[in-house]
């Protein structure tokens, strides 16, 4: 009973939290500077990409070195559609999500049956398959020019979002429900069945599970939250280019997600949301800001591998772990009849 009433407060706590945090988010334009709103709307764009990438690293078990090559893929048909056929916000959406879908459907049937590190190399050489078509084919990506001029859609109802607070806010209302939409996969039967997949394939094999069925099935649902977050990406900053799809992107991203804490969406945004804050203030004071941001990675693993939301966890674990010890009866030998 104890257990099922403290697993119920703990659900209702971070229930109550996340809607804090969504409130305060907010109420943000109200008071921040427009650069700090940029900072976080590039943050919701990553935040996507992180969370996305953590249903493959963080409940299925699979890292992986490709996975901007969806984002990348999605920016840049939003990019062709917008600037060239003038194609209106839904149509291009719709679009880019699919070839999102379609390409990590397809890198799926070629990286799945691969494991371990040799699922590493798999997915970084993907991903540079769609580098290496970013940069070369210039007549329809630009090349390393990238594409430019992505005009800020109208969203419908008479919503442009050509403002930073407007589209601030809805990027938030976006990255909140694909949290949402990711939180509820990964508490269903086959975010549970991904989390033991994780632990013990053979296990899971062994107790009729299609073990290979559910991994691709992972990986394309990641593939197409990472397009998402790719498509509010190139809306956003109106240029795409091969950077976005590149080893470092996707490295990036892992990064995120080890910083902030594998296994825990939260961990992901809180992630990348480091992640960009650090790499655009610290670039601003030193032009050795990549040492810096090395150094803090580096010590962050070094001292809180489960990541930033994991030891936060250890930590009030401890805090009422101890009261609750002292304040636990000592049981004592009743006098015998």
């Amino acid at each position: 009973m104890w257990r099922r009433a403290n697993g119920s407060s703990g659900r209702w706590g971070s229930r109550a939290m996340g809607a804090a945090v969504l409130v305060a988010l907010a109420a943000l334009p109200l008071v921040s500077p427009t650069y700090y709103l940029h900072l976080l709307t590039l943050t919701f764009c990553y935040g996507i990409l992180a969370m996305s990438l953590d249903v493959l690293v963080g409940y299925t078990g699979l890292s992986s070195l490709g996975h901007a090559a969806y984002f990348g893929v999605a920016g840049y048909m939003v990019g062709v559609l917008a600037t060239r056929y003038a194609l209106g916000f839904w149509p291009a959406f719709s679009l880019a999500l699919l070839a999102a879908i379609i390409v990590a459907g397809v890198f799926g049937l070629l990286a799945i049956r691969a494991t371990g590190p040799y699922f590493l190399i798999i997915t970084l050489a993907l991903g540079q398959i769609i580098w290496g078509l970013a940069y070369r084919w210039v007549s329809m990506t630009g090349g390393d020019n990238g594409l430019r001029g992505i005009p800020r859609p109208v969203v419908g109802f008479g919503l442009h979002l050509a403002q930073i607070q407007s589209f601030y806010y809805f990027a938030l209302i976006v990255t909140a429900l694909a949290a949402g939409v990711m939180a509820v996969l990964a508490v269903s039967p086959f975010g549970l069945t991904l989390r033991g997949i994780r632990e013990s394939g053979s296990r899971m094999r062994a107790l009729g599970y299609n073990v290979w069925l559910h991994k691709y099935l992972a990986f394309v649902i990641a593939g197409a939250f990472s397009g998402l977050g790719g498509v509010l990406y190139a809306y956003y900053n109106q240029f795409v280019s091969p950077a976005d799809v590149s080893l470092v992107a996707s490295a990036n991203a892992l990064l995120m997600v080890v910083l902030g804490g594998s296994g825990t969406l939260w961990g992901a945004l809180i992630g990348a949301a480091l992640l960009v804050f650090l790499q655009n203030l610290i670039s601003g004071l030193t032009q050795r800001w990549l040492t810096i941001l090395g150094a803090i990675l580096v010590l962050s693993v070094m001292y809180a591998p489960q990541g930033i939301v994991g030891a936060a966890r250890v930590l009030v674990a401890r805090g009422t772990a101890g009261p609750a010890s002292r304040a636990a009866p000592v049981p004592t030998a009743e006098p015998h009849a």
